[in-house]
């Protein structure tokens, strides 16, 4: 009997759910059964009129078949965005393609539908001052709006526009946290003496700034500090007694004081390399009173070390087991109480802090560790890291360039949870860039704006509707502004609910024993049915269910697709109201049959129970098949045969054989690698009826020509997937003209020709002759000219050398050097001229 109640339950559960998916449809909405459910899916809206009979109540309103529901029984809730608070932006102008000024002038919105995928997790408090908190305490706006409420439906997105500026003279306030180890004695000296020039420095970007100090060294117990009495007074030769961490100066204008405590701060000694400095992060961070963070400013933590850190976990090494609770623990002196009593932070723990409260980390640290510290920011929302020198020499150009870089970048974080993504649309200052998926803009300068398009999805609704409405913040990171999303999702229906009137409690339409929901009846526990109208007290074995199986074999009711009601099937109803599922077992539909083309039964026959019955001359399973042979004749051809003798007709069309010549193809299996095709037998038409050229004369074309009329064509291209046969030819001017020719639906010979034919350019003969004349002249007067010119340039320098000889000369050029005269005279060396 116990057995015999679990299965009538079961059987219970399955006849209540009145519509069963038939089969996997494009129209998500066929299968929704209920209206939470129907609206929670895009593109779907549920009908709730109590007489509505046996329809579909999830549909499409863009379905054409969708607009039997009267339009006041319609629940399909749009996304609704109202903006609450927008403040104008301080001293913005336009920039980068954006709108500046009042933001309440240039704000849009846009809605889309979208699908779903797992959304990025975080959380903040921002906006304790500004992001839809108290709006009037600062006149500095740099996010707009700041305050809206969105109505979102799930697996739908939502996009809207908002604005961010970086202020003119914003505030600053700079906490200098300091690294007190004997190793950074030289630094701590070089930072008294360079406090002046700092404060000097950032004034020069911004009038309101501020400076503060602390200082840590590690955990005075051991093994991180020696507690040896002695070395607990004084660890090293002139060094302090440890201590864990030290605020000495409030946030302060006076940088005189700043110069002072620095230079007056003892260094002090530990035991080994790692420091204390999360410790310090930690409380610099969430003491804010006692720091004196402003609400309005921009707020940097400078850390500077040449050592490692510990954290989370390492405490245990001094037998300290108690987690960092994240509080402010500082007394009277600025000394942190609890060092010796709680771990240190984890790093997450310091990113949460980070993040609730809007600073900017700074890690000025030494070569050594830069590396380490680099990958750290990686970790820590709107961290940075710059590298210092030995001496600490650079200190002033570090945080000056660190807070140029954090002031002239914007990046949008959010705290949205894990069922809600918000994507960020920006072009940034690119003008000439188009939109892309980005948070974060750099070279941003003062009064720039900056427009992000926010889209935000809900990509399930949570099961507790507690989680339906949730507060969204969307922040510029290190700044304590933020835009606040009062966001509220529509999850579930009016009708739903009492107090509406498609809720009826034992309502007449369920009999008395359920409730009436947006036009369906939720039964109580002992009754089912579509109407309540079976009980299950009644049913004293399961036989009463078998009049809703086709034999005692079968394990589902109705074949899957309807409902058994008190032992009867009522088939489910089809959203095209075309198609229908009928039979006594709901085994039968006119829609399920084999399909050609996206067609039942190709539209050649009708459905009958997934059994096309198909007209004449068609046949098959899905009457795509024609049972005559007519269309297997090629046409124009005499005496044709059947796939032109190659081939069996199937199914009204040709398959085509193989011989040792090859395999026929075609569609009438015309064509063979060996035989010949139709372009000769169409040529002499083709000529004349296009170009007006060929042996045949206008009469002779009008006579012979009358199987087809050519179609003109620029570019003339044979598509195999119709069938088209190629011919290309030249004709007596030399010419080269193509066409091609198929069969048209009707089995007709069509031809497209090449609209204009392609011959040889004219060769102008006179003009080639007289161009190769005029050549041969002009090359021959080129020769004359360089041969001319050649000539005179060397009788020029042969009389040049002949000048220069003769200027030379060293005889008498009245004479002839070389002239002798005709007669001798000689001299008788005896003769003594006697007689």
């Amino acid at each position: 009997m116990q057995l015999t109640r679990i299965l009538v339950l079961f059987l219970c559960v399955l006849a209540g759910n009145a519509q069963f998916p038939e089969k996997l449809t494009l129209n998500p909405c066929i299968s929704k059964s209920s209206c939470h459910d129907c609206i929670q899916t895009p593109s779907c809206a549920w009908c709730y009129k109590p007489d509505f009979g046996e329809r579909a109540r999830c549909f499409q309103p863009s379905n054409p078949g969708s607009k039997s529901c009267p339009e006041e029984y319609v629940w399909n809730p749009d996304n609704v965005l109202q903006v609450l608070v927008a403040r104008e932006l301080s001293k913005a102008h336009a920039a980068g393609g954006s709108a500046g000024g009042t933001m309440e002038s240039g704000w849009s919105v846009e809605g889309s539908s979208s699908h779903s995928s797992s959304g990025s997790s975080s959380w903040s408090a921002h906006g304790s001052s500004s992001g839809g908190g108290s709006f009037g305490e600062s006149n500095i706006v740099q996010i707009s709006p700041q305050k809206v409420n969105l109505k979102l439906r799930a697996r739908q997105s939502y996009s809207f526009q908002m604005h961010y500026t970086q202020a003119e003279d914003y505030p600053v306030d700079l906490y200098y946290l300091m690294d007190l180890s004997k190793s950074m004695e030289d630094d701590k000296d070089k930072l008294s003496l360079l406090g002046n020039l700092l404060a000097e420095s950032m004034r020069n970007l911004t009038s309101n700034f501020r400076l503060g100090f602390g200082s840590f060294v590690d955990k005075v117990v051991m093994p991180y500090v020696s507690t040896v009495p002695k070395n607990l007074r004084e660890p090293c030769t002139g060094c302090a007694a440890p201590y864990g961490y030290r605020h000495a100066m409030r946030l302060d204008t006076d940088t005189n004081r700043f110069s002072t405590m620095v230079k007056e701060a003892a260094v002090s000694g530990n035991l080994d390399a790692p420091e204390g400095g999360f410790d310090a992060i930690m409380q610099a961070v969430v003491c804010r009173d006692e720091i004196g963070w402003r609400e309005q400013a921009r707020r940097l933590l400078v850390f500077s070390t040449d050592a490692g850190f510990h954290y989370a976990g390492d405490g245990k090494l001094g037998g300290i087991v108690k987690p960092n609770d994240g509080l402010c623990h500082m007394d009277n002196y600025g000394l942190y109480t609890h060092s010796s009593l709680q771990d240190y932070p984890s790093i997450s723990q310091i990113n949460l802090k980070v993040k609730q409260n809007a600073i900017n980390l700074i890690f000025a640290v030494t070569e050594q560790q830069i590396g380490v510290y680099k990958r750290l920011q990686e970790s820590i929302e709107g961290a940075f890291s710059g590298q210092l020198s030995n001496d600490s020499s650079n200190i002033v150009d570090l945080v000056k360039e660190q807070y140029q870089q954090i002031s002239s970048t914007v990046e949008m974080k959010d705290n949205a949870k894990s069922n809600i993504k918000i994507n960020y649309y920006s072009q940034c200052l690119d003008e000439s860039g188009g939109v892309k998926k980005t948070n974060k803009c750099g070279n941003i300068k003062v009064g720039d704006v900056i427009t992000f398009r926010v889209e935000i999805e809900v990509t399930q609704c949570p099961k507790d509707p507690k989680d339906w409405k949730q507060t969204l913040q969307i922040y510029p990171v290190g700044l304590n502004e933020s835009l606040t999303i009062d966001l509220e999702m529509l999850c579930s229906c009016p009708c739903e609910h009492p107090g509406h009137k498609g809720f009826i409690e034992k309502a007449d339409e369920c009999h008395g024993f359920g409730t009436f929901k947006c036009g369906i009846c939720e039964c109580d526990h002992s009754h089912f049915g579509r109407y309540c109208e079976c009980s299950a007290s009644e049913m004293d074995n399961i036989k009463d269910t078998l009049g809703c199986r086709v034999d005692n074999t079968s394990t589902v009711d109705c074949s899957g697709r309807g409902s058994c009601v008190c032992g009867k099937c009522e088939c489910n109803l089809r959203t095209n109201e075309e198609e229908k599922v009928y039979g006594n077992f709901c085994e039968c539909d006119n829609f399920s049959c084999d399909r050609h083309e996206g067609k039942i039964c190709s539209g050649h026959g009708t459905c009958e129970c997934g059994v096309c019955q198909c007209v004449e001359p068609w046949g098959g399973a899905a009457c795509d098949c024609r049972m005559s042979n007519e269309t297997c004749f090629a046409p124009g051809v005499l005496d044709g045969e059947i796939c032109s003798g190659h081939g069996e007709c199937k199914c009204g069309s040709c398959k085509c054989e193989s011989t040792e010549e090859g395999r026929y193809s075609g569609r009438f299996c015309e064509k063979c690698p060996t035989c010949s095709d139709r372009c000769e037998e169409f040529k002499h038409c083709v000529q004349c009826q296009m170009y007006k050229t060929g042996p045949l004369d206008e009469e002779e074309c009008a006579k012979n020509c009358t199987k087809f009329t050519p179609i003109g064509v620029d570019k003339v291209e044979a598509k195999e997937e119709n069938d088209e046969n190629l011919c290309a030819f030249y004709d007596e001017d030399d010419c080269r003209f193509a066409y091609v020719y198929y069969f048209d639906e009707h089995n007709k010979v069509a031809v497209k020709a090449q609209q204009e034919r392609e011959c040889p350019a004219k060769v102008y003969l006179l003009g080639i002759v007289l161009g190769v004349i005029a050549a041969i002249v002009f090359m021959g007067l080129a020769v004359l000219l360089l041969w001319k010119l050649f000539t005179t340039i060397h009788d020029r320098r042969e009389f040049a050398k002949f000048e220069k000889e003769r200027m030379m000369a060293k005889w008498d050029t009245g004479e002839n050097p070389i002239y002798k005269q005709a007669t001798s005279t000689f001299k008788n060396p005896t003769y003594a001229g006697k007689g």
